[in-house]
């Protein structure tokens, strides 16, 4: 097959896999009795969800490493891609785990998940040094900055979890992050494919295919969440495709949405504890908060859809 096509196809079989595996994982997943638990300070609407399968974040892993393997060899840097993407979505699976079956509202503590998730970043991180370099692409330019090792080591690894957290705040709707994320990922494919990247690309398509197979059955009304173990194994797949093409920079460009999402939880935080206990938005991470100003849910996850495909043609500028 020509190394041209390797992408598309990838998407095709990521695609197709999610699909043809979806109905007998949700049923398996409803069978284990993982389902959602809702937040009760969340927006009304969402309490016809509780009980509703999570952990769906299995299928999307799994189409994205089928879609890989059957294109060998497989290079070293899809080799890191997926040790990144299963290792945070094993991170989240142990979290959904200890929320659903252990029920513990709250999961892993915070100091395991930033140990976990610091861990296989700096991991990720140090590859990238030994074998990518520490140079990196400067969007709307043709410059390139370039980072000595102290300081590109941290600001890689910070890139991989902050864009692995900001993914997993912004799964709250129905459709919303699987959406976004193929919107993101597809832009990253092209990017990479112009670098010269064709094995990034591959693996690009995969996860495109991947979230869209999975929003089958994730759109609304949902038949699956992904849960923590989706959302953060696409946040890890985002940010270690941006990392390994050298345009870790255009990250908060493509994922535009992502960072609005993140700032709203930040912004409210602050500015409760500096009001002394009022809100700036109604409900953070933002989505809900057009939730509770009475649009419908299928209205929100469609608008910010389209704002992530603005960001993504903005990325794409970015590197012509």
């Amino acid at each position: 097959m020509p190394v041209h096509y390797t992408p598309l196809f990838g998407a095709l079989i990521a695609f197709t896999v999610s699909l043809l595996a979806g109905p007998r994982t949700i049923a398996y997943l409803s069978r284990l009795k993982l389902g959602q638990q809702v937040r009760e300070d969340g927006p009304k609407t969402h309490l016809g969800k509780a009980g509703t399968p999570t952990m769906g974040g299995i299928l999307i892993i799994l189409a994205i490493v089928i879609g890989v393997v059957v294109f060998p060899p497989i290079s070293d840097h899809n080799v890191v891609m997926l040790f990144a993407t299963v290792g945070f979505a094993a991170l989240g699976f142990f979290d959904d785990f200890i929320k659903v079956v252990a029920k513990r509202s709250l999961g892993l503590r915070a100091r395991e998940k930033l140990v976990g998730q610091f861990g296989i970043a700096v991991l990720v991180a140090l590859y990238a040094w030994l074998r990518v370099g520490t140079d990196l692409l400067v969007p709307f330019s043709r410059a390139i900055l370039v980072l000595p090792p102290w300081l590109y080591v941290p600001f890689t690894v910070l890139v991989l979890v902050g864009t692995v957290n900001a993914v997993n705040l912004t799964d709250g709707l129905d459709g919303l992050a699987a959406g976004s994320t193929a919107i993101a990922a597809t832009a990253f494919g092209l990017i990479s494919w112009i670098l010269g990247y064709p094995d990034l690309a591959l693996f690009a398509g995969t996860l495109v295919g991947a979230c869209l197979g999975f929003s089958w059955f994730n759109a609304p009304p949902a038949q699956v969440f992904m849960g923590d173990t989706g959302s953060l194994g696409l946040g890890a797949a985002l940010g270690t495709i941006a990392v390994l093409s050298k345009t870790s920079l255009f990250l908060p460009i493509i994922g535009g949405l992502f960072v609005i999402e993140t700032l709203s939880v930040i912004i409210q935080v602050l500015y409760f504890k500096f009001t002394k206990g009022q809100r700036l938005f109604r409900m953070a991470p933002l989505h809900h908060h057009f939730e509770l100003l009475g649009w419908a849910e299928s209205k929100v996850m469609i608008r910010f859809w389209l704002i992530s495909v603005i960001f993504a043609i903005l990325g794409l500028f970015a590197i012509l």
